[in-house]
């Protein structure tokens, strides 16, 4: 079973910056596309943003747009999520999750289309 984990999450002022890391083990991930998703207390899983096995092909929510990036390094194994200009909205337990490879054409924002999760981890913005 893969198990992804998530890392570097915390505390940080408006403004600030943060970058959550997500390692996957096994080579499997180089085949996968990969997710970020976060859920606030009271509200629904939502993606954040998306990228192809490849890094060819990104997807980004409006709300994090010219703000948040997406990248991964399958040499690695690991996906990165960099968070600039972090707003209190920002605030909740960020998800990473991957999709094996099927070969149809899927909406990389709908999370029933991953087929594993991390634990999260919790951002919190505030002053």
């Amino acid at each position: 079973q893969v198990q992804p984990v998530e890392s570097g999450g915390g505390y940080v002022q408006p403004g600030g910056s943060l970058r959550l890391s997500c390692a996957v083990s096994g080579s499997i991930f180089r085949s996968n596309a990969m997710g970020w998703f976060r859920q606030a207390p009271g509200k629904e899983r939502a993606c954040v943003a998306a990228i192809s096995w490849s890094a060819a092909s990104t997807f980004y929510a409006d709300s994090v747009k010219g703000r948040f990036t997406i990248s991964r390094d399958n040499a690695k194994t690991t996906m990165y999520l960099q968070m600039n200009s972090l707003k209190p909205e920002d605030t909740a337990v960020y998800y990473c999750a991957g999709r094996y490879y099927s070969g149809r054409h899927v909406d990389p924002s709908k999370h029933y289309e991953y087929n594993y999760w991390g634990q999260g981890t919790q951002v919190t913005v505030s002053s």
